[in-house]
Parts: C-alpha cells; structure tokens; sequence
C-alpha cells in the first residue's frame, strides 16, 4: 500500500474540512477514495474538490466496496461506535470524529471491538496536536515541577447565540445530540484535562440547563474534582459568555504552568512548595522564583496532522496522536459531570456506573422537545423508531 484509500463516513461541516485537507495536498499519504452521505447535494460538494471519489448513500455498501482501506467516522455523536464498529469487523481501519459517543456503555463496546480487531484504531483529538499542550504535557511528566496540586481549566470562549441553536431541531436535544456544551463544544478540552493531568478520580458538577437559552441541554457548568494523589482541580465552561476565556492553570510543587492567549508561561521555584514551607523560619515568606515565556516547536497542524500520522501508522506503522480507545477518558469525564447534576452529588470516576448513565440518559431522550420523522447520515437526524430501537424504549 502506498498510499492510505480512505472513506469518509458524513459529509457535513467537519467532513468537508477533511476533504478540504486531503484535496489541498496537506495529508500527502491519504486519497480520499470515497464518501458516504444520504444528501446528494453534499455529495456532490465532495465531487467537485475530489473527482475521482467514489459516491455512496449507503455506509456499509461504500465499505464493502473494495475501494478503501480505512473510514473516517464524521457523523453524529450517537452513531460513532456504530460505523467503527462496522469497520472494524471489516477489517477496515478506522478514525473517528470526537466525541468517542455519547455515553460510556456504547464506547466500551466499541473498544472491546478494537481488542480483537487488529486494525489501527484513532480519534481525532487534533488539540493533541497544539505545539502549547503539547509542552505542557512535557514538563508536568517529566516530573521536574513535581505533583500535581491544583488544576484550574475555564473555557467560556465557546459563545453562541440563540440562533445558533436554533439553525437545527437536532441541536440542544438528548435525543440529537445527546448533551449540550460538554458534549459539543467541549471533548477537546476535557481530553486535554485528562491528557495532561490524569483522570480525576471524583466530580462533583453543578449544570444549569437551559440558563442563557432556549435548549433542554446544559449551556453552563462548573465541575469541582479530586485526584488519586490529593490535588483538586475546577472545570468551568459555557456558551453563554462573551467575552469568554481559554486559560488552563495548573500549580504544581514547584510552580505553576498557565497556558492562554497562545503562550504557555512557567513559574518555577528554587525549592518545592512543601520543603519551603517546613523549613522557612519567616512567616511571610515566600520561595523565590523564575519566570520564563516556554519556548515550543511552534507546529500546530490540528485536524491535518492527526490524518497524516493515522496514514503513518497504518503504512509504516508510525504512532497515532491519540488511540481511538482513549476517547473514553473525557468522556467519561463529562457523563460523570452529568450523572452528579442528575443526582446532586459527588460521581466516583474509579467505578464509574456506565449503566446508571444511560438508564439515566434514557429518560431524558424520552421526554426530549425534538420530534423528527428523517434520518440523515451526516447529519444529526434520527427518528424516533431508531430512538426506540437504538436506547430499547418501548
């Protein structure tokens, strides 16, 4: 194989942007030899940036086909498992949109899946790819900081008015999209979390549904959570402020590391936290400090670069930016941060209880606003019959 045939799977917003990298010459290794959606018009859109691409209606024809070795999954939350899986027991190859899914139970199934699949496995958490994040994630595992206490992660740039919401009857529903900004907007930014962090072992969430606009979604949160090691961390995001922030703080023993505004700054101490305070002999001391602008690579290259190392593996079996099993980690994060609103209290990450979570979700989709009759690969339409099928509602 010399290059990687691949089989877009949705060609909605995200999908043309994959498209769009593929037919510029960004993913060389890649030929987008197929794509896959019930719209004809989208389609066609595909045919005019790729004309040698095959067309599809329907997903499991486009991988039967022998045209392709991998598909990249660019449909709605809900069905992401449900075509990697299909895939996979393909044998094809397969990259998926975030998020991995929409509630753990169908994502451990999916990486069940993979166990035995022997295909190459990725999602695309692209912001893995951010020179910043990247560094960050450096220097915290490297230990030179020392632990973890505190992490402090607020992401309210994520502003959208009401018209937003409005522009589709799938948008802010359980039973389209399955969670509002945590769900939407927010993967990448709880992947990061956990990336560079570590997964939190509890949460306690306050959300607000429906508080800056007409949605039955969550539109504002505020997440406090503990780590196996002791150190604390708060989440805050929303799409209802502007002007909003991107700032991810993150003190250690010895300093802190902030990243914001596209630099990542370092304060380091000339002895830990916890040494200066045991034998420091002035009460209002403090340990004195370096404070340096981090230096990165500067390399950035976000959907594009996640592609072209997804191609690497699979030709010469390079390393992905992030194994599609991963996907559940923030994911998980943000059921628990639903499942302890649901419940008013305090989620154990540990154990987390997949089942609760959707008999939990189930109740939501069941009593959702949004009633549609179509269905629409690339979209994220579903009617009610998959409803029913797809959560056992009777």
């Amino acid at each position: 194989m010399e290059k990687l045939r691949l089989g877009l799977i949705g060609c909605g917003n995200i999908g043309v942007v994959h498209t769009d990298n593929i037919a510029n010459g960004k993913c060389p290794e890649v030929i987008l030899a197929a794509a896959c959606d019930l719209k004809d018009e989208k389609l066609e859109a595909i045919k005019e940036k790729v004309k040698d691409v095959a067309l599809f209606h329907d997903a499991e024809e486009m991988m039967d086909s022998g045209k392709i070795d991998a598909v990249l999954v660019a449909v709605p939350h809900y069905d992401h498992p449900k075509y990697a899986i299909m895939a996979m027991k393909k044998g094809l190859h397969v990259l998926i949109e975030k998020p991995a899914g929409v509630y753990t139970k169908q994502v451990i199934e999916m990486n069940e899946v993979a166990k035995d699949a022997g295909v190459v496995f990725g999602i695309m958490m692209n912001q893995r790819t951010n020179c910043i994040y990247r560094k960050m994630r450096e220097i915290v595992k490297s230990g030179a900081l020392g632990e973890i206490k505190r992490t402090n992660l607020i992401i309210t740039d994520w502003y959208r008015p009401q018209i937003y919401y409005d522009s589709g009857d799938w948008r802010a529903t359980w039973s389209g999209e399955g969670g509002g900004v945590l769900l939407n907007q927010c993967p990448h930014n709880l992947d990061l979390w956990q990336w560079i962090c570590g997964m939190p072992t509890k949460i306690h969430a306050k959300l607000h549904y429906g508080k800056w606009h007409d949605v039955e979604i969550e539109d504002d949160v505020s997440a406090y959570c503990e780590y196996a090691n002791g150190a604390t961390g708060v989440f805050v995001t929303t799409t209802g402020d502007t002007p909003g922030t991107n700032r991810f703080e993150i003190t250690l023993e010895k300093g802190k590391l902030v990243a914001e505004n596209g630099k990542l700054l370092m304060w380091e101490n000339e002895v830990s936290e916890k040494e200066f305070s045991k034998t420091n002999d002035n009460p209002f001391a403090r340990p004195n400090f370096t404070f340096t602008e981090v230096e990165t690579d500067g390399e950035n290259p976000q959907h594009a670069g996640v592609l072209n190392q997804f191609a690497d593996a699979i030709l010469h079996g390079g390393e992905l930016v992030a194994r599609g099993e991963e996907g559940i980690n923030g994911l998980t994060i943000s059921n628990a941060m639903h499942l302890s609103s649901w419940l008013g209290k305090e989620v154990d990450l540990t154990n987390f209880d997949s089942e609760l979570f959707y008999e939990e979700l189930k109740k939501r989709i069941a009593s959702s606003r949004r009633k549609t009759t179509t269905r629409e690969v690339g979209t994220v339409d579903m009617n009610a019959s998959f409803v029913k099928d797809h959560y056992h509602m009777k």
